[in-house]
This record gives structure tokens, sequence and C-alpha cells, in this order.
């Protein structure tokens, strides 16, 4: 780390702290996701970390969310975890087919954050590396218009992305989207 990144991840703790708020239990790799993520601008960075926060206490309140909670959606079988890619980065195949649009979106938005949760954890078997990557299919075959959710998609987006479309979830994981 450059002293300009050991200055702004300084300057974001004391941000995190005026805010109420507090940096402790999280590793300078993730830190520096959220200060990556608002262009090294360590007051965004701060209120963006604060909001995350807030928002994981408010969707995951253990800290994590069993397979219970998510049991419906589980039982479609959508989605499959491959192992890692040869970068070590897991591989994700979800069967579009298998998908019809959710009536509760914040039982949708939970079984979304498990897999995502489930999937970024398989990858670095407890160690922080800062750089959280998944790779994820998409198997278009069989689908039809009744597996077309716009919502679910958005949904999807919204966590995968850093730059909030707005709402109370958006960049809930605060990564680079790369296509």
């Amino acid at each position: 780390m450059d002293r300009n990144q050991e200055i702004a991840l300084t300057q974001m703790r004391k941000s995190v702290e005026k805010l109420g708020s507090s940096t402790d239990s999280y590793g300078e790799k993730t830190l520096m996701r959220f200060l990556i993520a608002r262009s090294m601008n360590p007051e965004k960075a701060a209120k963006m970390f604060c909001q995350w926060k807030k928002w994981r206490a408010e969707m995951v309140p253990l800290g994590y969310i069993t397979d219970s909670e998510v049991a419906d959606d589980s039982v479609a079988e959508k989605v499959y975890f491959q192992g890692l890619s040869k970068n070590g980065y897991p591989v994700v195949i979800i069967k579009l087919s298998k998908h019809f649009p959710s009536k509760d979106q914040v039982q949708f938005k939970k079984y979304v954050v498990h897999l995502l949760d489930k999937t970024i954890a398989s990858s670095f078997n407890g160690r922080e590396i800062g750089n959280e990557k998944l790779i994820g299919i998409l198997d278009l075959q069989n689908i039809t218009y009744s597996n077309v959710d716009v919502r679910g998609m958005i949904t999807v987006f919204q966590f995968l992305q850093v730059i909030p479309f707005g709402g109370s979830d958006a960049g809930a994981h605060p990564m680079k989207l790369e296509c």
C-alpha cells in the first residue's frame, strides 16, 4: 500500500468514527474496496461504508443468511457452484429457465445476498483478499417469457455494482462489475 492510500485509509477511519460507527472488525483490504469505489475520497467512502454496515445489519442480522431462510428459492436448483476457476475465482452457473419472478422481493434479495456471500466466501477460506471476484455463467437454454424477471435483474446488478441506482440496497457489495 502506498503512502497516499495509507493517508486515505486513516482519514476514512476517522470519518467513520465521526459518523458514529467503527471499522474495528474490518481489515484494510475491505476498507480499500470502499475507497476505490469512491475514487479514494475518504468522506464519501466512509459514508458508503456506514450505509453498507447499516444495510448489512438489517438484511443480515446474524452476519450470514442461513440456508433455511432461503429454502424456497434454493429448492428450485437454479444456481450451481462449480468450484474455482484456474485463477481461483468461484464459478457459478445460473439456469435462468428455472427462475421465476419472486412475489416477495425482500426474500429474493436475501437469496441473492446469501448466494453472493456463499460464493465469495468459497474462494478465500477465511483470509481477506480485498479483490473478491466471481465468475457467473448464465444458461439461457429453454428460457421463456415466464422466466424473465426485470426486478430480479435490477436487484442482482444493484448488488454487484459500486455506483448505486438508488434505494437502500444499491452498492451492497462494493466491487466493480466487469463483463
